[in-house]
């Protein structure tokens, strides 16, 4: 617990300590959401039946900020790798099981917190979500954090280059949130698109998110949170493998 609760104090104090990544990681998609939701207008037609397209993006670019920051906290593995600060915690009796879990929970409590002020908008995107509702967002959010922090260590732990990690970014992790409903309902895409958008493992998140913060009904709800909580149990359970792998170099 003390391996743990040492890696997850240091991401987030060196998170804070970096104003720049605050502001990239919430301020990106607030701009997505304001400029986009508004140039779009209400020419997009959304489930929400208010003909505007703010409403319906507002839970798709709160995933999108959970999915920029989990990801890009976990980016310091391998500044970690470079400093010299992993090799000392790989040789310290910690279990690797800890360093996992404290790198997730450390990448999982930003994503949170920047969630959180994210919701702070709520008034400007004509939700009017209960108190309820908002909590039940803010643990699915949570469990989403989680999972997107293992795949996260997935990616980062075997590469040796930032470069890497925003190339497999690129091509992997913007187009799975493109194709999480995010930005558009399957209804009307087309059939290959429609198939992707159910294998995609962001989608019932999406989908939960978009159930309690504007009302519209998920398809099941109790399906897509058990889908969640079992990405989360997935990409954890692949990390703390690959973690616990001997290290060559």
């Amino acid at each position: 617990m003390l391996a743990v609760y040492s890696l997850w104090r240091r991401d987030v104090v060196r998170f804070l300590r970096q104003p720049s990544r605050v502001v990239g990681a919430l301020l990106t998609p607030v701009i997505f959401w304001f400029v986009i939701g508004s140039g779009l207008g209400t020419s997009f037609q959304s489930a929400t039946g208010d003909g505007g397209f703010l409403p319906y993006y507002f839970p798709g670019s709160l995933a999108l900020i959970v999915l920029f920051t989990a990801i890009f906290s976990t980016i310091s593995i391998i500044e970690d790798r470079q400093e010299g600060f992993l090799q000392g915690v790989l040789a310290s009796p910690a279990p690797r099981a800890a360093i996992v879990f404290g790198k997730a929970l450390g990448s999982t409590t930003l994503a949170v917190l920047n969630g959180l002020v994210f919701l702070l908008l709520l008034p400007f995107s004509g939700l009017t979500p209960g108190p309820g509702d908002i909590v039940a967002a803010i643990l699915c959010v949570t469990m989403l954090g989680l999972a997107l922090s293992g795949l996260g260590i997935m990616i980062a732990w075997p590469l040796r280059s930032t470069q890497g990690f925003h190339a497999i970014m690129n091509v992997a992790l913007v187009p799975m949130w493109l194709l999480s409903g995010a930005l558009f309902p399957a209804t009307g895409a087309s059939g290959w698109v429609q198939v992707l958008m159910r294998l995609n493992p962001l989608t019932p998140a999406v989908e939960i998110l978009r159930a309690f913060l504007t009302g519209v009904p998920a398809a099941n709800l109790p399906a897509a949170a058990g889908t969640v909580a079992l990405f989360a149990l997935v990409t954890l359970s692949i990390s703390t493998l690959l973690v616990s792998r001997p290290v060559l170099d």
